[in-house]
């Protein structure tokens, strides 16, 4: 049997790595985000994680307060985002397999740091306005 995998994603990181308005309506970005990522907890996502996989989307600034859904918990960051995302894989439990989704490098060094990969943003967001997901 697979482990489950804790896919976290760096909500302004992410949202902000397509220039499609988002800076117009955060919260909405973050929504449209969570709700794409669903899918991902039954199919995981090829070259990244294998299913299953836990989705665990945070969020900061204007996107705090963005609601958790079926197959997507969402954080909000009380500070920095980055912050909180080091501390989920802390405290993921041993042996857990864990990727963050992120373009940030100080982000990248510190998650990795405590033995998580790395994945960019392209691995769950399109590319831009009728885009597809491309793996990494």
């Amino acid at each position: 049997m697979t482990a489950t995998t804790t896919l976290i994603v760096d909500g302004a990181n992410v949202v902000g790595s397509v220039p499609d308005g988002w800076w117009h309506d955060r919260r909405g970005a973050a929504e449209r985000l969570r709700d794409g990522l669903v899918a991902y907890g039954e199919t995981g996502i090829p070259g990244v994680a294998d299913p299953p996989v836990e989705l665990v989307l945070v969020v900061e600034g204007a996107a705090r307060g963005v609601r958790s859904v079926d197959g997507v918990r969402v954080e909000s960051a009380g500070g920095s985002g980055d912050d909180r995302i080091v501390e989920l894989v802390a405290e993921r439990p041993d042996g857990r397999p864990c990727v963050v989704v992120t373009a940030d490098r100080g982000l990248r060094a510190r998650v990795e740091a405590l033995g998580a990969r790395v994945a960019g943003p392209r691995s769950v967001r399109p590319a831009g306005p009728g885009g597809r997901a491309h793996g990494r």
